[in-house]
């Protein structure tokens, strides 16, 4: 039972890595998360509303395009004409004609006879039509207009065919002009010609207006887009930053980078791809069913058949991708925990031979991102040609109906046209908004961490009036200070203690006593439940955290060293500190000498980490940091416990030298460095329960004894170190 437990712990920590909260996906929308960004926008709402308006213009520009090439075939390439012949009417047939068709009827120089032309014949009802057709009033002849100028300098058709109007135009039989050359036809329709060439020019017009207006729609959501994205990492940073130590406790360093690099990025991705030009796709898809009703309603419902299959299948789709997102997301998250974690760790695999092992873990979690990618692969591969499908579907549906129309001459061929250009762009929105559904989900899980990341009020409360000090000089007491770190298991109890300036203080204990969390305590790193800490006479809650923590050098045993030169990570960007202060709290510190060695000296670049560097000088470079900001209380925390013998001799000769005039406070093992100390506390479990000189407490022959005597035994063994 035990083998069978072990062996499902290490299948969870090579294949779960905590990091399963990566998969999640929000709803596609949540109001009241979206209700958050709007303080956000409102710095950039100018950008924004002329983005805004620019999108309502290309959205028209868009609807103009297809419907041009409509009005140059009906209006000027196919623009016939038929006879209308009132005086063949009977009396209540012309009356009723005239009622509700009058209107759009060209008169004649000839009495009772009129034209219509192919646009407005559409707008006689179907039966009307049919009807007048029947009873001769409305002929299926077919004319053309042409300017009478035209007809005079031409003399190569028949004129006695042509039929004056009142202006200045002649309607002529269309097969009259059959036999009429190219030149000549160009002629006699050259205003026909000028208006396909005016229809072309402002098409080229409005293309290159909606490149232009694209143009800078996009810049300026991207610009707003990135500023907003800005303003929100710059805050959640900050947040971060404030945050008390128990709360980095709780939170790995890879959620939260997390947090500010991915999360933020998709939250951009959904305000550039969705928030504002899902409005486009809307006022599109709006301005599509209203031409289109408006160019023939039946036509417009026969077309909508299909949008019910559209959007179901669009539904079922984004669904089948949500899933498989979902896995994708979860394998990434995997795959990064799994670098993150093997990588600093590489000098441990390589030392116990476990890359073959490594190798094979990291190919089981590359296959399953390769399936679910591949899974994902599919269901794209069907969807994008099934909205073909419909899309071909739906234009032969136009075809076969508005073809009938056309031939019955119930509808023009420049609106079919329009029809299919309509159809093919009706499409494109669908298809963008079901991509975009799976944006939105992942954004408004995104935007859930984020603002879950802002609301966690995790921070040291900052007095609403601080105080300070009359005299800043290192004065440290504690009374009955009691704390834990989870509630239950407390980690010191009614601690009390007082280090008189100037003095310096040793805190001795085996490990888990609440050495390292006094260090914390007196940093304000964690609040304590109960008793006083005050320094200088001052409770260190009334101090503002930023002057409290300028008083203070902290020295610990893991040091951090950042990428940059060595002036940078000891100065750590303050400008006031300047070369001579370098220079003199590294002679101080005794770093002068090895960093003098090194090339460029104080210009010397160091990777992170300092990996470059042995560990006493890391130790050295931290202890001239503390130095640095001329600290009143100088606390070291197992600052020589992993150096060799010299470096703990040049720490131990500069903490002495510096101990004459600031407090000092170390916690240490190693009796060379805890026997020079004024006063040795010794912890057990959370109390003090020894204090005095090395060889006071020696004379005593308890704990501290005890510990000692552990070293010394420990120190003479061979091949202890």
């Amino acid at each position: 039972l035990s083998g069978e437990c072990l062996r499902k712990g290490q299948i969870a920590m090579h294949l779960d890595y905590g990091y399963m909260e990566e998969g999640k996906l929000g709803k596609p929308y949540n109001i009241g998360l979206l209700k958050r960004l709007i303080p956000y926008t409102r710095p950039y709402k100018k950008i924004l509303f002329l983005a805004l308006a620019l999108t309502l213009l290309i959205t028209l520009f868009d609807l103009s395009i297809p419907y041009l090439p409509k009005i140059a075939i009906d209006r000027y390439i196919l623009s016939f004409w038929y006879p209308v012949h009132q005086k063949v009417m009977p009396g209540g047939l012309a009356e009723e004609f005239d009622q509700k068709y009058g209107h759009i009827v060209e008169t004649t120089k000839e009495t009772g006879l009129g034209f219509l032309s192919s646009s407005k014949l559409k707008q006689i009802d179907p039966m009307d039509l049919r009807h007048y057709q029947e009873e001769g009033l409305i002929s299926r002849e077919r004319f053309y207009r042409i300017p009478a100028e035209a007809s005079n300098q031409n003399r190569l058709f028949a004129p006695e065919k042509a039929i004056k109007g009142e202006g200045p135009y002649l309607y002529m039989p269309v097969k009259a002009l059959n036999n009429v050359s190219h030149d000549t036809m160009i002629k006699l329709r050259h205003k026909d010609l000028n208006g396909v060439l005016l229809i072309g020019v402002f098409l080229l017009f409005l293309i290159g207006a909606s490149f232009v207006l694209n143009y800078w729609q996009y810049y300026l959501l991207e610009k707003s887009g990135q500023n907003m994205m800005q303003d929100i990492r710059m805050e959640l940073f900050s947040r971060i930053q404030g945050q008390s130590i128990r709360f980095f406790d709780r939170n790995p360093v890879g959620r939260l980078v997390t947090r500010v690099t991915n999360d933020i990025e998709n939250l951009n991705e959904m305000f550039k791809s969705v928030l504002i030009t899902v409005f486009k796709d809307i006022f599109l898809l709006a301005g599509i069913i209203v031409v289109l009703l408006h160019l023939n309603w039946r036509l417009a419902l026969i077309s909508f058949i299909l949008l019910p299959f559209v959007f179901g299948l669009t539904l079922f789709f984004s669904r089948q991708a949500r899933e498989v997102f979902r896995e994708i997301r979860k394998n990434i998250a995997a795959i990064n925990a799994f670098l993150q974690e093997r990588i600093p760790g590489i000098r441990i695999i390589q030392l116990f031979v476990q890359e073959k092992m490594q190798l094979k873990y990291f190919k089981e979690l590359n296959h399953k991102n390769y399936l679910a990618s591949m899974r994902q692969i599919k269901i794209f591969a069907v969807f994008m040609p099934s909205m073909e499908v419909f899309s071909s579907v739906g234009i032969g549906l136009l075809l076969w109906y508005g073809g009938g129309k056309v031939i019955s001459e119930q509808l023009t061929l420049g609106s079919l046209v329009a029809f299919i250009g309509y159809i093919q762009m009706f499409f494109k929105p669908i298809r963008d908004i079901s991509e975009k559904y799976n944006i939105m989900q992942s954004a408004m899980a995104s935007m859930e961490r984020i603002f879950g990341l802002m609301d966690q009020e995790e921070v040291i409360q900052e007095p609403e009036t601080p105080e300070r000090p009359v005299r800043a000089e290192g004065h440290l007491q504690f009374k009955d200070v009691s704390f834990a770190y989870e509630k239950g298991f407390p980690v010191l109890t009614d601690v009390s203690f007082e280090i008189k300036p100037g003095q310096m203080v040793a805190l001795v204990g085996i490990t888990g006593s609440g050495k390292t969390t006094i260090i914390n305590l007196i940093e304000r790193f964690y609040e304590f439940e109960r008793g006083t800490i005050l320094l200088d006479g001052l409770d260190i809650r009334e101090w503002k955290i930023e002057e409290l923590r300028s008083q203070m050098g902290l020295v610990m045993q893991d040091v951090f060293i950042f990428a940059g030169s060595i002036a940078e990570n000891i100065s750590l960007g303050n400008k006031k500190i300047t070369k001579e202060t370098l220079e003199e709290v590294s002679r101080q510190a005794n770093a002068y000498q090895y960093i003098k060695r090194l090339s460029g000296d104080f210009d010397h670049e160091v990777k992170e980490g300092g990996a470059t560097l042995s560990g006493g000088q890391r130790q050295l470079l931290a202890l001239s940091r503390a130095l640095a900001y001329n600290p009143t209380l100088l606390i070291l925390d197992e600052a020589t416990s992993s150096v060799d013998p010299e470096t703990e001799r040049l720490i131990q000769d500069s903490i002495f030298s510096l101990s004459r005039r600031q407090t000092t406070l170390i916690i240490a093992h190693r009796p060379s460095t805890i026997r020079q100390a004024d006063r040795i506390l010794v912890m057990h479990h959370g109390h003090i329960v020894e204090q005095g000189s090395h060889e006071e407490l020696m004379a005593l022959g308890d704990i501290y004894f005890r510990l000692n005597r552990l070293r010394e035994k420990n120190e003479s063994t061979p091949g202890s170190v």
